[in-house]
């Protein structure tokens, strides 16, 4: 595709003025390519409405065609235009998570879409993003907007607008820059099926906190099978590797940080000799423990070209805000060679860990 400016439009992200949002907003409804910030990622929006406005999401990114698009609308009134009616347990994850981090995969109905959104599919992914400038562009535009995350497939999701520039600036009309995204990591994606309720992918809400706001007798299903090489993924981030630095990169698990730390020593040791420039992802210390940390980084100092850390073991939440910004600043150091340790899968961890892995294309040593 051909070069193309791309406005970049910043706004105050707590109270965006609507003269601010004009020109983002008309630009959605003639079917530019906008990028704007939500409360998970940054995402690269069209009308979902608009085959070709969507099929420039797809160029831009650079996105497999059998991948879906999540729809992200403003409001709970625009879904009857988009959706068969929500059945009870839905309504109450609805009440319970809208506006939030959580995407339903939902019956859509027939014609509503443009039919690239849904990959084929009977259903289409839907959310209401808890960001004031994402909810105010799209209620601005008038229209549902197919939304993935902004940055080129299979890059580590941007955080910033700059990370959405670094990767699209020249094939995508706009940015619309609210500054940093909060929670850091994507939607947490699931579809009720009968009694029981799939997660097709971890995110910003926990199986816990589903559970918790559904009916008795619906039970969760945390993990499905990502689907084979001829089946259509449900949702996005299940079939195709995703979020990975351009170095090659490994994850070590162990109960022992000694151990692990040990290990991830002696690999970049041998990367080094290869002549290949490292890098190490760490996660702090729980409870921010700063002598552990100088500890953990100073096994591996000499080893590694780059350290990354990334939040701490004890509050999850930090490490997956801080998590993409890790994983480019890898490619800022050019490395070549990468381990990472891992972390707890409580929580939010297990989005964090679900990201790594397919960062990681499935390299795991488990101690």
């Amino acid at each position: 595709m051909g070069e193309m400016h791309t406005n970049i439009w910043r706004v105050d992200a707590e109270h965006p003025m609507p003269e601010d949002l004009q020109e983002a907003a008309e630009g959605l409804r003639r079917g530019d390519t906008i990028a704007f910030p939500t409360e998970t990622v940054y995402g690269l929006g069209a009308d979902a409405r608009n085959t070709e406005a969507v099929a420039a999401v797809f160029t831009a990114k650079g996105r497999p065609s059998d991948n879906p698009l999540i729809v992200h609308i403003a409001d709970r009134s625009q879904l009857s235009e988009l959706t068969a009616p929500p059945e009870e347990a839905v309504s109450r994850l609805m009440d319970a998570f809208w506006p939030g981090p959580l995407t339903l995969v939902l019956p859509v109905r027939q014609g509503a879409l443009s039919p690239l959104v849904t990959a084929g599919l009977p259903t289409v992914g839907i959310r209401i993003p808890d960001h004031p400038v994402a909810r105010s562009l799209i209620a601005a535009a008038g229209c549902p907007v197919a939304a993935p995350s902004a940055n080129r497939s299979g890059r580590p999701s941007p955080t910033e607008a700059a990370h959405v520039l670094g990767d699209l600036a020249g094939r995508i009309a706009g940015v619309v820059d609210g500054g940093p995204a909060g929670v850091g990591l994507e939607s947490t994606v699931v579809e009720l099926r009968g009694d029981t309720l799939y997660v097709l992918r971890p995110g910003g809400v926990t199986g816990a906190e589903l559970r918790r706001a559904l009916p008795a007798g619906v039970r969760v299903q945390d993990a499905v099978e990502a689907p084979t090489a001829t089946e259509t993924p449900r949702a996005p981030g299940m079939k195709y590797a995703h979020y990975a630095p351009r170095g090659s990169l490994t994850i070590v698990l162990g109960a022992d940080r000694a151990a692990v730390l040990a290990y991830m020593r002696r690999e970049l040791e041998m990367a080094r000799a290869r002549g290949e420039r490292t890098g190490a992802l760490l996660f702090g210390a729980a409870g921010g423990r700063q002598a552990a940390e100088e500890q953990a980084a100073g096994m591996l100092a000499a080893a590694a070209d780059h350290i990354a850390r990334c939040g701490s073991q004890g509050d999850l939440s930090s490490a997956a805000r801080e998590l993409y910004g890790a994983l480019r600043s890898f490619d800022e150091a050019e490395a070549a060679f990468i381990v990472a340790e891992g972390c707890g899968e409580e929580g939010i961890g297990a989005a964090i860990m679900n990201r790594l892995r397919k960062a990681a294309a499935g390299r795991v040593v488990t101690l």
